[in-house]
């Protein structure tokens, strides 16, 4: 295993998710949510999230894959989409991290389409220094410099995301 380096603990996530399931229950009390979770990067997270708001709601997943190179940012293609319609819901899209951009920004644009009643991104880990679409999540659990992170969904080759803390790895 590669030397690691802690960003932030376990404690410090449980906290700051707990924090954001109260805002989100806040924000969308009385409403018709649909949370929406990218895979594979959001699961972990997306449970917890979920689990801590106090609210009736549905879920769903959706996993995108953006095809091409460094010189040609890529087209972003949904590899599984949603199982029902989402016009007039309103929409939570959770993800892991949000660091470019586009990938978000491209789902949104498919997804506003569709008819959703709102749509809204909460992001655990949010990589500002590296946006290159204009996207802002409304819910961010924590801004992060830009360093390659693993741990809690996030992975190296697949591998850390079944980690409990987010970290660094050394050297990367």
């Amino acid at each position: 295993m590669k030397k690691l380096e802690i960003l932030i603990n376990e404690e410090e996530i449980k906290r700051r998710v707990e924090e954001m399931a109260a805002q989100i229950t806040e924000d969308y009390q009385g409403k018709d949510l649909l949370v929406i979770g990218i895979l594979k990067g959001s699961c972990i997270f997306f449970a917890d999230l979920i689990r801590k708001i106090d609210l009736p709601l549905e879920i769903d997943f959706m996993a995108a894959k953006s095809y091409g190179d460094k010189m040609h940012p890529g087209e972003v293609r949904i590899i599984k989409d949603l199982d029902k319609p989402i016009e007039g819901r309103h929409i939570l899209v959770v993800e892991d991290i949000l660091d470019t951009g586009q990938t978000l920004n491209a789902l949104f644009k498919m997804l506003e389409v569709r008819g959703a009643a709102s749509l809204k991104a909460a992001t655990f880990l949010d990589k500002p220094s590296r946006r290159k679409a204009d996207f802002q999540a409304a819910y961010v659990g924590y801004s992060i410099p830009d360093r390659f992170a693993v741990g809690y969904g996030l992975d190296y080759s697949e591998k850390y995301r079944n980690l409990p803390f987010v970290a660094v790895i050394e050297g990367e």
